[in-house]
């Protein structure tokens, strides 16, 4: 899985959240920068360094986390649900036809899942605590979720750490064809979305790469620019990895 001797899996984010809405030109510039740091840290990556002595980096130079979430969540898959926006409960509905589960807090304690929290919160700079369950998911021909918000409009989901911040959205697999993540509002131009031409910035799905994006601006407010979505799949299958963020500890 991993790309090079020094690259590794799920560090290559791409900053989008906290750009979308803003010129073409700092988006783009914004993506470079990340970029740029990504790369800075991977200098850094070989011999004579700290990473050396880091457990948790060992482990996922490995390469099988990815296949190792989808081993453990596919017994466990479930038909994906959606928060009702009135009394904030789960619920089924055709927006998300996806199947899915999140991990377990006994699932949490494996070491592996434990590395793979941790860079996580390094990257995206939150507390790991601050962190929901990862959800797996499994998206077949033709499932979709439509364009979203992660942040909730309901009292009762703001209860347990907050509002959500952040997304961290982990690729398991290559998709054949389709399954993009959509992200309508971030520029003009058109992109493939499950075959078809949409205004916005599409991401495809590679194996070990994953997108942090924001869901909360700069002044604290929820940000309707980060509205997103799943693609549908148009050939094979998609497996994913999502990892919320909220502004305080959640349990």
């Amino acid at each position: 899985m991993a790309r090079s001797k020094y690259v590794l899996p799920f560090i290559a984010f791409v900053a989008v959240g906290m750009a979308i809405g803003w010129s073409r030109s700092l988006l783009g510039f914004g993506l470079l920068f990340q970029l740029a740091f990504i790369w800075r840290l991977e200098e850094f990556s070989g011999t004579n360094n700290h990473w050396e002595n880091d457990k948790e980096s060992a482990l996922l130079r490995l390469g099988f986390e990815c296949d190792y979430l989808k081993s453990i969540a596919r017994p466990h898959l479930e038909i994906s649900t959606v928060v009702d926006p009135k009394t904030g409960e789960s619920i089924k509905s055709k927006v998300r036809t996806s199947s899915g589960m999140f991990l377990s807090s006994k699932d949490r304690q494996i070491p592996i899942i434990k590395a793979i929290e941790k860079r996580i919160a390094v990257f995206s700079q939150i507390p790991a605590e601050n962190g929901e369950s990862i959800q797996v998911l499994r998206y077949e021909t033709n499932q979709y979720y439509t364009p979203h918000h992660d942040y909730f409009s309901d009292a009762f989901n703001l209860k347990n750490g907050g509002q959500r911040v952040a997304t961290m959205l982990m690729y398991l697999n290559d998709v054949d064809e389709g399954g993009e993540t959509i992200f309508p509002q971030a520029g003009s131009s058109e992109c493939s979305c499950g075959g078809n031409k949409v205004k916005g910035l599409c991401m495809k799905s590679r194996k070990g790469d994953a997108i942090l994006f924001w869901s909360m601006g700069l002044d604290g407010q929820s940000d309707p620019n980060s509205l997103h979505g799943a693609c549908p799949i148009v050939k094979g299958e998609k497996w994913s990895a999502t990892k919320w963020l909220r502004q305080g500890a959640y349990s």
